[in-house]
């Protein structure tokens, strides 16, 4: 049986953090609830009353409703896909340039164990 090695967890592709989503929650709440009381000051005060009226009648009485279900939905439901931060490196040269002809140096370095250093060179 094999194992499957778990890869760690990227940073780009976490959810958001619980007070982050509890913010915008309450945030997208309390604008549909400030537009509720928008509908029910305009249904009360444009006049002569019309269809419109009844338009801002049912959204006063039917946004708590969408409020309430959208505050309570949380980022659970939204699967977004991991980015990967290595999409945006570009590839380095695939292999180095080959010296110009006439332009061959060669560089030798050796290095030697320290029991040689100790010792006196041969002749």
């Amino acid at each position: 049986m094999t194992r499957s090695i778990p890869r760690p967890q990227s940073a780009t592709s976490l959810p958001r953090a619980p007070r982050d989503s509890a913010h915008a929650r309450s945030t997208r709440y309390l604008v549909m609830m400030g537009v509720r009381v928008l509908c029910f000051v305009l249904m009360v005060v444009i006049t002569p009353y019309g269809w419109y009226t009844w338009v801002f009648g049912l959204a006063a009485v039917f946004l708590p409703y969408f409020a309430v279900v959208l505050a309570n939905v949380g980022e659970e439901g939204k699967n977004r896909p991991a980015e990967s931060p290595e999409r945006v490196l570009t590839a380095g040269p695939s292999a180095p340039e080959a010296p110009a002809a006439g332009d061959e140096r060669v560089i030798r370095i050796a290095e030697a164990s320290p029991d040689e250093s100790e010792q006196e060179p041969r002749a």
